[in-house]
């Protein structure tokens, strides 16, 4: 590189990716932002999740300076591997019932009252027999398998039958059920049978959350998330039950039918959600709903924060999958460390935009040179689109906001969490 270009680029921010999207480069190149091969010092790495282990092996002895930062924690597999995700809320329930914390109160069929947010999951095969006893309780229930491992809706089937996982254990193992490794493992989830449809259709829900910190927690949640429509109606006979285009969402799936509208890609807008929810079930019930969703999201990552490395180079924008039922309970599916960032329509590839902008605005603020020593405190304009979510700090130090100090504060009673802090402690969410 010759003395005049590496003069025009010093002091700005060098940058390098591994995706060419251009929702990322327009963005960073937009800041003035000078790209860089990742063999050259860098300031700046929004990676692959591939390229962030290898940053971070052992084996390559990589050190990162105080002015580098990148896009994923070293093990966020903790929250967006399917098994491990549900390993790690498992353990975190038993913590607090140890604790005796009225966080893990159950009813009087064993159920959470207040932590039941994500549907009944084995790992298979080691949880094979807890399984059966399970099925057997409701025999012909249908139960939904996903490999622990991929994305987009790969290796995904619906089963109602014993015989079925059995068939696919001899078909897919040589023969004889084995114990696999952790990358061919799979998940059995009870499957949600009465969804809440809308114009028929099932749907979940893509919301985007940005984790700057695990210790303390620091997160926040965009306001710009959309709905995946599947594009033929619900149908709950088995004899739909082999009919993806039914049953599961994902934009990788469904794009492939024929029912397909290239103008909105099956997608609709929180912002619409929420006001047909409003129309449809009233304001109250729309707003505990986003309260148990926000619930869920928080108590999400507080079961990872004890087992993910918080490395202060690192951040994360977490694609979080939400179902929701018929009595309008939300479920937490999965977690995705790499949401699409490809746009399938024009509103999309606008949300996409504002979503990277909005993140840079977080984790560089001012858009200049990084320093991983600063206290992690955006300001208030720098937010954008994101909002709070919550700030184990500023919780520490007491900054509640104004709405929680005049108990306005969501999360608390509106959606009858408050009576989890009787006992004295201070509620373990700040809800803006």
């Amino acid at each position: 590189r010759d003395v005049v270009s590496m003069a025009a680029s010093a002091g700005k921010v060098k940058f390098c990716t591994d995706l060419e999207k251009s929702v990322l480069v327009e963005n960073f190149e937009k800041r003035g932002w000078v790209r860089v091969d990742h063999e050259d010092a860098w300031n700046f790495y929004w990676s692959t999740v591939h390229t962030t282990r290898t940053v971070f092996s052992l084996e390559t002895g990589y050190r990162l300076a105080d002015d580098q930062v990148i896009n994923h924690f070293p093990n966020h597999y903790e929250l967006t591997r399917k098994d491990l995700m549900v390993k790690n809320i498992k353990r975190y329930r038993k913590d607090l019932e140890k604790e005796g914390s009225p966080l893990a109160e159950r009813d009087e069929t064993g159920r959470y009252v207040h932590l039941d947010f994500v549907p009944l999951t084995f790992v298979l095969p080691a949880d094979y027999n807890i399984f059966v006893e399970e099925f057997r309780k409701n025999p012909s229930s249908p139960w939904i398998m996903k490999p622990t491992g991929k994305a987009q809706g790969v290796g995904i089937f619906l089963v109602n039958k014993l015989s079925q996982i059995k068939k696919w254990s001899r078909d897919g193992r040589g023969g004889v059920p084995v114990h696999v490794s952790g990358k061919d493992s799979y998940i059995i989830q009870r499957y949600l049978e009465d969804p809440l449809l809308i114009g028929g259709k099932k749907f979940d829900l893509r919301l985007y959350v940005l984790v700057t910190s695990y210790r303390p927690l620091k997160a926040y949640m965009y306001r710009l998330g959309f709905c995946r429509f599947c594009t033929v109606k619900y149908n709950s006979s088995m004899s739909e039950m082999e009919n993806m285009f039914v049953h599961l969402t994902n934009v990788s799936i469904q794009k492939h039918g024929e029912e397909y509208n290239d103008s909105h890609g099956g997608k609709w807008s929180i912002h619409n959600l929420k006001m047909f929810l409003e129309g449809t079930r009233g304001k109250e019930a729309n707003d505990k709903l986003w309260d148990e969703i926000h619930w869920s999201i928080v108590h999400s990552l507080k079961a990872v924060q004890p087992v993910m490395a918080s490395d202060r180079h690192c951040f994360e924008c977490y694609g979080y999958d939400i179902m929701i039922d018929r009595a309008l309970k939300p479920w937490l599916i999965e977690v995705n460390a790499s949401p699409s960032l490809t746009s399938t329509t024009a509103a999309d590839r606008v949300m996409k935009y504002s979503l990277i902008s909005d993140i840079m605005n977080i984790v560089v603020p001012g858009g200049d040179i990084p320093d991983v020593k600063w206290n992690k405190v955006p300001a208030k304009e720098a937010l954008g689109n994101f909002d709070v979510l919550y700030d184990e700090e500023l919780e520490r130090l007491g900054h509640l906001s104004d709405d929680s100090r005049d108990g306005k504060s969501r999360g608390g009673a509106a959606s009858g969490r408050g009576q989890a802090f009787r006992d004295g402690r201070k509620p373990t969410t700040i809800w803006k």
